[in-house]
């Protein structure tokens, strides 16, 4: 496995695998790599003769500078797990190297940037957009993998890729959670012992709304999964939207559509570590 941390480094070396015919996939990440990260890599690896993996904590996507700053990172135990899934290529360049110059493009693709964490969190998206397209166009790859845990963060991609007229497919992986439940995150690993303890009751909170919801209305399921979240001491739901799985749209009832999916984000803990998460009721 190699590691990259100049551009042309990189594409140097993936214009010598395309003039084998080889495929390239791309699986995008900010570090603190865990088993959710290792099934996207997986994924690539038997789909694609050559798999690149970036690493790097995208400034731009950071509404908050405190968030920013305490994100786990940790390049070397990333590559080790980068190699034992088998990738050839780890790309991890410094911001300098992204952004040599302040990128000033807009992305806004409303009502999908618009509702859940683009309301929440001002500039997110278009930062991911920023970083995202920067990405494919370094790469080029035939496939990229995301997981379904940054479930709106896909449908976003999808509408950049349209946008942008890219021939990338996008490739959704499942969540891979703890034993518990809790969705793996690589927040998680800012959690003292006494929040991982506590935290799995989102996803118990989520999967239990699950039988609430074919006898009550989803105003009802809606405030149980917040009163219940709110109720565990630690725990504190930011919002949770009950949505049109396509349109990312609030459903007033489970006759809305044939897709819905409840959307979560709960602060854990007394220095708030942001976990997300979702359900799908149909």
């Amino acid at each position: 496995m190699k590691v990259f941390h100049k551009i042309s480094d990189l594409q140097n070396e993936l214009f010598l695998a395309r003039k084998e015919g080889k495929k390239v996939g791309l699986v995008p990440t900010m570090g603190a790599l865990h088993a959710g990260h290792a099934s996207l890599v997986n994924h690539s690896v038997a789909d694609n003769d050559i798999t690149v993996v970036s690493v790097f904590v995208n400034p731009t996507q950071f509404n908050d500078k405190n968030d920013l700053n305490s994100y786990p990172r940790d390049l070397d135990a990333d590559c080790k797990l980068i190699e034992e899934c088998g990738a050839d290529f780890v790309f991890a360049p410094s911001v300098e190297e992204m952004y040599p110059t302040p990128d000033n493009r807009h992305f806004d693709f409303p009502p999908v940037t618009s509702v859940m964490e683009g309301a929440h969190r001002s500039g997110h998206f278009n930062g991911v957009c920023q970083v995202v397209s920067r990405l494919f166009y370094i790469v080029r790859p035939e496939r990229a993998y995301f997981g379904e845990k940054d479930w709106q963060q896909i449908a976003v991609i999808k509408c950049l890729v349209k946008y942008l007229g890219i021939s990338v497919q996008i490739v959704e992986c499942p969540i891979v959670r703890d034993e518990d439940g809790l969705a793996r995150s690589s927040r998680n690993a800012l959690l003292s012992s006494d929040e991982r303890v506590i935290a799995p009751n989102i996803f118990k909170s989520l999967k239990s709304s699950t039988d609430y919801a074919k006898k009550h209305t989803v105003e009802q399921t809606h405030d149980k999964v917040i009163k219940d979240i709110n109720a565990i001491d630690g725990l504190e739901v930011e919002y949770f939207s009950i949505v049109d799985g396509n349109t990312l749209q609030d459903v007033s009832s489970w006759d809305d559509s044939q897709y819905i999916v409840g959307c979560i984000t709960v602060y854990c803990g007394k220095k708030p570590v942001r976990l997300i998460d979702h359900i799908k009721y149909k």
